[in-house]
């Protein structure tokens, strides 16, 4: 027996009781076997083919930050480069949510190491 709830015209599976409970809207697989969040997380983002360094202190207790927005890289090549730059900068810091932070004012050696590997490089802010 499955339950189903109605929008205009279709109809979607939310809940099968031989498909073993809830189903994923998207992929229409049973919960436990559902890899659309996954799958969304490997893609590469969408950028314009520029990558920007800036300085940021907002929300850091005044600690300054270089920060790198759009490199068009999924998760495990974005979090190799952001290996690279905190090697080269001597410095500690983070990748998350497709965005690379190095700790302390880094952008001219960042800048100089990404122009290196061959990315359209602009300083942004500040």
């Amino acid at each position: 027996m499955a339950t189903t709830t109605k929008s205009n015209q279709a109809s979607t599976l939310v809940y099968s009781t031989e498909g073993g409970g809830r189903m994923c809207p998207d992929c229409r697989a049973p919960m436990a076997q559902c890899r659309c969040k996954e799958l969304e997380k490997a893609r590469a983002p969408a950028t314009d083919g520029i990558v920007r360094v800036s300085h940021e202190t907002k929300g850091r207790k005044g600690k300054g930050v270089t920060v790198i927005k759009g490199l068009a890289l999924d998760a495990a090549a974005l979090a190799a480069v952001g290996k690279q730059l905190k090697t080269a900068c001597g410095s500690g810091g983070t990748v998350k949510d497709g965005v690379i932070e190095i700790q302390g004012d880094h952008r001219e050696l960042v800048i100089a190491a990404l122009v290196k590997q061959g990315h359209t490089v602009k300083r942004a802010g500040g």
